[in-house]
């Protein structure tokens, strides 16, 4: 790729691949706290008629939950697939275009760094006194916890990321090319559910 590549990185290869595999890998984690859901559901659905008990199960499903939303933002994020609202920007083109998408970025940032930043303190804080959860299985918050502040500070690199890639003349990365034909575009709605 050349430097005038409106899609190439400012940043070197190897930390390119590196981020990226960083949101990748939070989205296979993402991914398998969803799976670790269903069987801890399938579990307790089953286990009730068998007369088996699963030890704090629902606390180990809304664990799972949280862990699973939270890891799987910069994935989403970076695939394109977060909902985000571009009735304005899609108005304008060129530098105008540039511009809103900068301001958007950067407001997106701040929210999400100052998000990570207090998740962060809230799971070092669970830490150095360690609270228990209160459930029948007395687990250190901050073992749950991790995948909530870890997902929310993934996602504020990802920001950070994404920033500084448009500030620096970047084509968006999370934006889609539009669609050339109209099969495309049906793909598109049935890939996405619409």
């Amino acid at each position: 790729m050349s430097a005038a590549d409106p899609r190439h990185s400012i940043f070197p290869d190897w930390l390119r691949k590196g981020l990226d595999g960083l949101y990748l890998i939070s989205g296979w984690l993402a991914g398998g706290f969803l799976i670790a859901i269903f069987v801890i559901m399938l579990a307790l659905s089953a286990g009730r008629p068998l007369g088996i008990d699963v030890p704090a199960g629902d606390d180990f499903a809304s664990w799972c939950m949280a862990a699973s939303a939270f890891l799987g933002l910069a994935h989403t994020f970076r695939s394109g697939e977060m909902i985000r609202v571009g009735l304005l920007i899609e108005r304008f083109t060129g530098r105008t275009r540039q511009s809103f998408e900068v301001v958007a970025l950067f407001i997106g940032t701040v929210a999400a760094v100052y998000f990570a930043w207090y998740a962060f303190d809230m799971n070092r804080t669970s830490w150095q006194f360690n609270d228990l959860a209160q459930g029948v299985v007395a687990m250190p918050l901050w073992i749950p916890q991790i995948g909530f502040s870890g997902g929310l500070i993934i996602l504020a690199v990802a920001m950070v990321d994404e920033l500084v890639h448009v500030i620096f003349g970047g084509m968006p990365r999370y934006e889609k090319p539009a669609p050339e034909t109209a099969e495309e575009v049906i793909e598109r709605a049935i890939q996405s559910g619409a």
